[in-house]
């Protein structure tokens, strides 16, 4: 298999695990892969909390779309803003209580969806072999 149809193959084989977490997470939480990327950065970090910037790092979108991406899970009391107080320009987000209680509840239903995902992709004759070698 030539670079240029493996790296077609493992954007396919992305792509297609990606759309399935995504249509799963919204369906049962209403909220879809950046909420809970952006959730479970917040739970892992120390302090519950990261810089914007660090947050558009972990969950691989721009600073406008993450900007509406934290205002979305303020609204939904799952997170909150605060400014940093040693530098006024820095803003944090932070996970409140409820986000914690929704990512605990959130994380076993990812692994339960991406495991069935992978049993679907393997059964695929062109994707699964893919998916095996990625896996070994």
């Amino acid at each position: 298999m030539s670079v240029r149809a493996t790296w077609s193959g493992l954007r396919t084989l992305h792509n297609r695990i990606n759309a399935s977490l995504e249509r799963a997470l919204q369906r049962k939480f209403h909220f879809g892969m950046s909420e809970f990327t952006a959730l479970g950065a917040l739970h892992e970090s120390p302090e519950g909390e990261l810089r914007m910037q660090e947050l558009t790092e972990v969950v691989g979108l721009n600073q406008s779309s993450v900007s509406r991406l934290v205002a979305r899970l303020e609204q939904s009391g799952l997170t909150t803003r605060e400014i940093c107080e040693t530098d006024r320009r820095g803003v944090f987000s932070c996970i409140t209580p409820a986000g914690r209680d929704v990512y605990r509840t959130a994380s076993p239903f990812y692994e339960e969806t991406l495991a069935s995902i992978f049993e679907e992709v393997a059964a695929d004759p062109e994707l699964g072999p893919l998916l095996g070698r990625v896996r070994s």
